[in-house]
């Protein structure tokens, strides 16, 4: 019996000391875990060019050891609902992100209308102060900052020139809830004027109404111009199966509604927009600035790229100039 509480004694004294050694070096399990920084992302809808945006995004970050060993990343996707922005742009920012991603103008709205503390990185978004989401372009002044698409729109028009040289009448079709799409839509017809085109606004609300609208132009006009609008790039193949089956070219904002059946474009890369975008993140993850002080980024020029749809060409009965099929990437 001695020997037993003798033993039993020896083991109290040796946990107690253990106990006063865990309280001294602060070396508790609850205080040696790295509590993970938390990135949310919210995409508009998916199509080829947001989802280009986000893997940009994600490779970046990765590339820089943001990796998911040290980052809790939340992606969510709004399925083109605005309704669905608002609910997760909520949820992201009551979950404490560190920093949130917004992937096209109207994730970003949502985002901006529940935070004003949480860092926000946008893209996909043409020109964020005429948008409502910072001060100005040069210094936005507030918690968001990102990376534009504007896309060179002047430079569309003459492509749709060159492909299209006896085209007199164009309609300009876009998304009448979007900002970023009225924005360029205001440029196209500009542009279009410039260079000696007549033509029509063709506008949809909802994507309902995209095969309508599309059908309603049909002998009209000689070309439909569409810009980065994010509804129409979701619903790009409503548009294209009525147009190119009645001999209507669509000459298109970015490379993945060419993908989808546009005709041909000259736009940027959005893998790399997303990539500039993610830069712009880890600046301000690691401390080196702040959005209200970091300009709006832009791709340059030499960034832009020539598409052309070999297979929508040959539905049309176009003959694409060699010259700009040299220098271009091929969809077939």
């Amino acid at each position: 019996m001695k020997k037993l509480l003798c033993a039993c004694v020896a083991l109290l004294m040796c946990a107690t000391m253990a106990a006063c050694s865990s309280n001294d070096t602060g070396t508790d399990a609850s205080t040696t875990t790295e509590s993970k920084i938390k990135i949310g992302v919210i995409q508009l809808a998916e199509h080829p060019a947001l989802d280009s945006a986000y893997q940009g995004f994600m490779d970046a970050l990765t590339e820089a050891g943001y990796t998911e060993d040290k980052v809790d990343f939340d992606y969510q996707n709004a399925s083109g609902d605005l309704s669905n922005c608002t609910t997760i742009a909520e949820k992201l920012v009551n979950d404490g992100n560190d920093l949130i991603y917004a992937i096209a103008t109207p994730a970003a709205q949502s985002v901006a209308n529940k935070t004003t503390s949480i860092p926000v990185v946008v893209s996909a978004v043409t020109d964020p102060a005429d948008s409502g989401l910072v001060a100005s372009n040069e210094k936005p002044g507030n918690n968001i900052t990102g990376a534009s698409d504007l896309t060179p729109v002047k430079e569309q028009i003459e492509l749709l020139q060159q492909i299209l040289p006896d085209a007199k009448k164009i309609a300009i079709m876009y998304c009448s809830s979007e900002d970023n799409s009225i924005f360029q839509a205001n440029i196209a017809k500009d542009a279009a004027t410039a260079a000696n085109l007549e033509y029509v606004e063709a506008t949809v609300s909802d994507t309902s109404m995209i095969q309508q609208v599309t059908e309603s132009l049909i002998g009209k006009v000689d070309a439909i111009y569409i810009p980065t609008d994010n509804m129409l790039a979701e619903g790009m193949t409503s548009v294209t199966s009525v147009a190119n089956a009645n001999n209507l070219p669509c000459i298109v904002g970015e490379g993945g509604m060419v993908i989808n059946g546009g005709l041909a474009t000259y736009g940027i890369d959005y893998y790399e927009l997303g990539r500039l975008a993610g830069q712009q993140a880890i600046d301000i993850l690691e401390g080196k600035s702040v959005p209200a002080d970091m300009p709006i980024a832009y791709l340059p020029a030499e960034q832009c790229a020539l598409t052309v749809n070999t297979t929508a060409a040959s539905q049309l009965g176009i003959t694409i100039p060699q010259e700009l099929l040299d220098k271009a990437e091929i969809v077939e």
